[in-house]
């Protein structure tokens, strides 16, 4: 049976989401068996995360923040998944106007309550949009379902 990775990400401007291009990009390698789901932070529900076996999210930094969207999808799935996505691995990418710390900072927060571990630092594009970056989102897609595939994570 295929691992299953989720991807959940927010984007107003459109660079976020174009982060998230890239990292299903990497996650959809055809040499690696994974079933993916891909949602707007938005629309994603407990559900999701219940049932995947690792997930990455992706958000743009808002006035030194998470954006409210994703802020939003983890309010929602805090209490219904506490203590049932424990040790899950997670990842993220982080699109910041400025240095992006207080974006990490914020979602790291709260996901340690939900005692799931991070497995790969943020992908990280600060300041002016740099376009060679987005190869670090395909790695880092890759990454994390070729980890789930073969157990590591």
């Amino acid at each position: 049976m295929a691992a299953k990775l989720l991807i959940v990400h927010h984007s107003q401007s459109g660079t976020t989401s174009r982060m998230a291009e890239h990292v299903v990009r990497g996650a959809s390698d055809p040499d690696v068996d994974i079933e993916l789901r891909v949602r707007d932070a938005l629309e994603a529900d407990a559900g999701d995360l219940l049932w995947c076996d690792g997930f990455i999210l992706g958000t743009p930094e808002n006035f030194g923040y998470m954006s409210g969207g994703l802020k939003l999808f983890l309010e929602r799935v805090y209490y219904p998944c506490l203590d049932k996505v424990d040790a899950k691995p997670w990842a993220m990418f982080v699109r910041a106007g400025n240095d992006g710390t207080g974006a990490i900072a914020s979602v790291r927060r709260i996901l340690t309550g939900l005692k799931v571990r991070e497995v790969q630092e943020p992908v990280l594009i600060a300041g002016e949009f740099d376009e060679s970056r987005l190869d670090d989102c395909v790695e880092l897609g890759m990454t994390m379902a070729a980890g789930l595939e073969a157990g590591i994570f």
